[in-house]
């Protein structure tokens, strides 16, 4: 019997391990793998789509929704492309940016959970971040998946981005060298519709975008020093480094402080007032990650 999109999902799910994403494995936990529900929280769906999608009542989901089951599932690249096949969609094609973000890198963040990290593609859309990363910048999950863009963010309210405060960065580069990497990633994902009306768009809409797209620079987005001015904490300074995955170019963005320092103590202070438990997690709801 030929398999479908909900046997592949049911079988996916029962082999996840709830550590994997974030979650502790309580004793007396019947589910093997992730319960429906977890799974739900980790995509971003509803508890009753996941069981319409694993019954086969649901059967035409959007590449969205796949690309966030296959993130929330940690599937291998091959797994994820078979998974685009059996809900009846071409998987992403050479040229494209991707939003897969592999296997690897999850269990390795969700082993560094403390840390406010977020995960962006390679057009700067948001794909995934910790619960400290929404304990120090806001929560990103009301905002829908086009409004999760950095770019389209900074030119259109500013600096502070994506962030629910205000952020300040020791100086003035961070609209420049966000235009310089939105022109590499377009030479490498010529075909990318989203990335191509992205920048159409922003050019339409914003005159210092123009002016800057115009300059031509070709660069990448790295590093900065920035300070979050925090409603419960005040400000607090950190190091922000970027970290691109080799082969997939997902970007990773950490924010960090020295050990012991105030700021240290201010992230402290926001974890724990945030529900962030020590080991990075948020519990009684979503593991490791929220996903769009």
């Amino acid at each position: 019997m030929d398999e479908t999109l909900g046997t592949a999902l049911r079988r996916w799910r029962d082999r996840l391990s709830p550590v994997d994403v974030g979650r502790t494995s309580r004793p007396g936990r019947r589910a093997v793998g992730l319960r429906r529900e977890e799974l739900a929280e980790l995509a971003g769906l509803s508890v009753d789509y996941v069981v319409r999608l694993e019954q086969g009542r649901a059967t035409s989901p959007s590449a969205q929704v796949v690309a966030s089951l296959a993130r929330a599932l940690q599937l291998q690249p091959m797994e994820r492309d078979y998974a685009y096949r059996l809900a009846g969609l071409l998987p992403p094609q050479e040229g494209t940016i991707s939003t897969h973000v592999p296997a690897g890198v999850l269990r390795m963040l969700a082993r560094l959970g403390e840390f406010p990290v977020g995960v962006f593609s390679a057009d700067w859309t948001l794909l995934s971040w910790t619960p400290a990363w929404a304990a120090l910048l806001g929560d990103p999950s009301a905002r829908t998946h086009v409004e999760r863009n950095l770019v389209r963010a900074v030119f259109s309210a500013g600096p502070s981005g994506l962030a629910a405060w205000p952020v300040l960065q020791e100086d003035d580069t961070l609209g420049p060298t966000l235009v310089a990497d939105l022109r590499t990633a377009l030479v490498n994902y010529p075909r990318d519709r989203g990335l191509i009306d992205l920048v159409a768009e922003l050019r339409s809409t914003s005159a210092e975008f123009t002016r800057l797209w115009d300059e031509g620079a070709v660069g990448l987005h790295v590093s900065a020093r920035k300070t979050i001015v925090h409603p419960q904490a005040g400000e607090v300074t950190c190091d922000c480094d970027v970290l691109t995955v080799p082969g997939c170019d997902i970007r990773l963005v950490v924010y960090t402080v020295a050990a012991g320092s105030v700021d240290a103590e201010k992230l402290e202070f926001l974890r724990v007032t945030n529900g962030v438990c020590p080991d990075g997690s948020s519990p009684p709801g979503p593991g490791l990650f929220s996903t769009p």
